[in-house]
C-alpha cells in the first residue's frame, strides 16, 4: 500500500478496497522497519493516527468522508499541533507541548487527514540539509547506504514520503526549503503564493518569507494536499482573501495545462551560474518537450536577481533576531537558570540554540543595529524591490518561468562546506520567496549517478494551479519511478 500514491489511495478507500486503518498500520510498520535509518521523525503520533483512522473508517461506511479521509500524513515539526510536541527541532522547544493548533494542521484534520507524527528538519528551519536538527540529519533514502542529504529545511517530510514513511507531509519554504529537497528526494514541493496557507501556529523563522506548502510525489497529490491547507485565516494578517477561491481550484482533478500560446520564459541571468551537467541536459530536453507541445519558449532578464542571495540573508536573519527573541527561558520552553536576570537569558540561549542559529541571530541583530541598518537592512530592501520590479517586468513577457530547482544532486551529509557554500544552494530558490511567488519543483530526470533531480516552475501571483498544471507537463514527460520499495531497493 505504501506504493500508492494520494490520488490512488483516496480512489481505494471510497471504493472500500482497503480501509483508513490498514493503510496507517502500513505506513506505522515502514516507520518502525525504516525510522531510525532515515531518522525523518522526532515524535511518532501512533496511537493518535490508529484513533483517527478508525474514525475515518466509520466515516467511510456511514457515506460522510471528508476530502482527505484517512490519508496518513507526516507534519513537519514546525506546526503546532494541541497537546503533541512540538520541537521546531531545537533544544530550546524540546519538550514544549502547544496548547493551541496551527491553522494549515488544522485544514489537514478537518480534510480527514491522519497525522503520523512530527517530522525532522533543520533548527527552527535554519539550514539547507537538515544537518542543524538538535535531533539529528534525516537520510535521502535513495542510495541511502551513501548517507546523502535529503535536503532542508524540509529534509525529514521528504526523506519520510520519499521512503514510503508517509503518504505527503507539509514543509515550509523561507528560501528554498520545500523545493531544494524534493528536488534531491525526486518529489514534487509546491511553495504557494504568499498568504495562501496561512502562518498561523507556525513557529515563525522570516515573517516576510515563510511559506507553508505541501511535498507529495506527484502534482496531483501536491494540488489536493494544497487545497486542503490553503485558505484565509482571520487570526493572520498576511493571510491571502483569495486564498479560499484557490483552495476550491485546487480540489478538482489537475489536468495538464494546454500548452499552445503559453510563453514560458528562461531568466538570463542563471545562464552564467555553475550547474552539473545532468541539470543542463535535463532542462534542455524538458524546454525542447514544451516547444514542440505548442509553447514559446524566450529569453527574459531579472537583472537583480543573482543579488537575491545577499538580500534574503540580511532580510531572514533580521527578521529571524526579532521572531527569535521570544525564546529567553521565561515564559515556556528551556530555561537555563542565571545569577540574575541577564544572566538567565544568556545561559537559556547559549544552551537552547545550535551554532546555525546563533549565527544568523549575531547577523540579524547586527544588521538592525543603528549603526548598520541604513547600509545593510535599508539596502536589502531595497534590491528586494528591484527584483520584484524585475519579475513584474519578466511575466509582461511570459506566462511561467523555468529555471533549476537545485545545482546538482544530492550531496553525502558528511560533506565538508562552509556556512557560505551552505547558502549558496539556495541560489535558485530565495527569489522567489523575496516576491512571494508561486513556485515548484517538479521531478525532471535521473542524473548519471542515478540520483533524481528537479525542475522548477515559477508563476504569477495567485496562479499556483496552473504552476502545478504545468509542474504536471514536465513530470509526465520526465516519467521518474518515485515509488518508495524502488527507491528504498527493495
Amino acid at each position: 500500500m505504501i506504493n500508492l500514491t494520494l490520488t490512488e489511495a483516496l480512489a481505494k478507500l471510497r471504493a472500500r478496497e482497503i480501509t483508513a486503518t490498514d493503510l496507517t498500520r502500513a505506513y506505522l510498520d515502514r516507520i518502525e522497519k525504516f525510522g531510525a535509518e532515515l531518522n525523518c521523525y522526532i515524535t511518532v503520533t501512533a496511537e493518535r493516527a490508529l484513533a483517527d483512522a478508525a474514525e475515518s473508517d466509520r466515516r467511510y461506511a456511514a457515506g460522510n468522508p471528508r476530502p482527505l479521509e484517512g490519508i496518513p500524513i507526516g507534519m513537519k515539526d514546525l506546526f503546532a499541533t494541541k497537546g503533541v510536541r512540538t520541537t521546531a527541532a531545537s533544544k530550546m522547544l524540546e519538550n514544549f507541548i502547544p496548547e493551541y493548533e496551527s491553522a494549515v494542521s488544522q485544514r489537514l484534520a478537518d480534510a480527514g487527514c491522519v497525522m503520523l507524527g512530527k517530522v525532522n528538519l533543520d533548527e527552527f528551519a535554519m539550514g539547507g540539509m537538515s544537518k542543524t536538527s538538535f535531533f539529528g540529519t534525516p537520510v535521502n533514502p535513495y542510495q541511502r547506504d551513501k548517507k546523502l542529504t535529503a535536503g532542508g529545511s524540509s529534509g525529514g517530510s521528504t526523506a519520510a514520503v520519499a521512503g514510503g514513511l508517509a503518504l505527503c507531509a507539509t514543509g515550509t519554504d523561507t528560501g528554498g526549503s520545500i523545493r531544494f529537497p524534493s528536488s534531491i528526494t525526486g518529489l514534487v514541493g509546491m511553495k504557494p503564493t504568499y498568504g495562501v496557507c496561512s502562518r498561523y501556529g507556525c513557529i515563525a523563522f522570516a515573517s516576510s518569507l515563510d511559506h507553508p506548502g505541501p511535498i507529495a510525489r506527484s502534482a496531483s497529490d501536491a494540488a489536493l494536499m494544497l487545497s486542503a491547507m490553503a485558505g484565509c485565516e482571520p487570526r493572520e494578517s498576511t493571510s491571502a482573501a483569495r486564498a479560499d477561491d484557490i483552495a476550491k481550484s485546487l480540489a478538482e482533478p489537475l489536468a495538464p495545462l494546454p500548452l499552445s500560446g503559453i510563453k514560458i520564459g528562461i531568466v538570463k541571468e542563471f545562464n552564467d551560474v555553475e550547474v552539473s551537467n545532468d541539470v543542463k541536459t535535463a532542462q534542455q530536453k524538458h524546454i525542447e518537450n514544451l516547444r514542440a507541445g505548442g509553447a514559446e519558449i524566450i529569453e527574459v532578464s531579472i537583472p537583480h536577481i543573482l543579488n537575491a542571495l545577499a538580500v534574503y540573508y540580511i532580510i531572514a536573519p533580521a527578521e529571524a533576531s526579532s521572531n527569535l527573541a521570544r525564546y529567553d527561558g521565561m515564559r515556556y520552553g528551556l530555561r537555563v537558570p542565571g545569577s540574575d536576570l541577564i544572566d538567565t537569558y544568556k545561559k537559556t540561549r547559549a544552551a537552547g540554540f545550535g551554532d546555525e542559529v546563533k549565527r544568523r541571530l549575531i547577523i540579524g541583530t547586527a544588521v538592525l543595529s543603528s549603526e548598520s541598518y541604513d547600509a545593510y537592512f535599508m539596502q536589502a530592501a531595497r534590491v528586494r524591490r528591484l527584483i520584484d520590479d524585475g519579475w513584474r517586468a519578466a511575466f509582461e513577457k511570459c506566462d511561467f518561468i523555468i529555471c533549476p530547482s537545485s545545482a546538482s544532486t544530492a550531496i553525502p551529509i558528511d560533506s565538508q562546506m562552509t556556512p557560505l557554500d551552505g547558502y549558496a544552494l539556495d541560489l535558485f530558490t530565495v527569489a522567489m520567496n523575496l516576491s512571494g511567488l508561486p513556485a515548484a519543483s517538479v521531478p525532471a530526470a535521473l542524473a548519471v549517478n542515478g540520483l533524481p533531480l528537479g525542475l522548477q516552475v515559477v508563476g504569477r501571483r495567485f496562479d499556483d494551479k496552473r504552476v502545478l498544471q504545468l509542474a504536471k507537463h514536465i513530470e509526465q514527460f520526465a516519467n521518474l519511478d518515485n515509488r518508495p520499495t524502488v527507491i528504498m531497493g527493495e
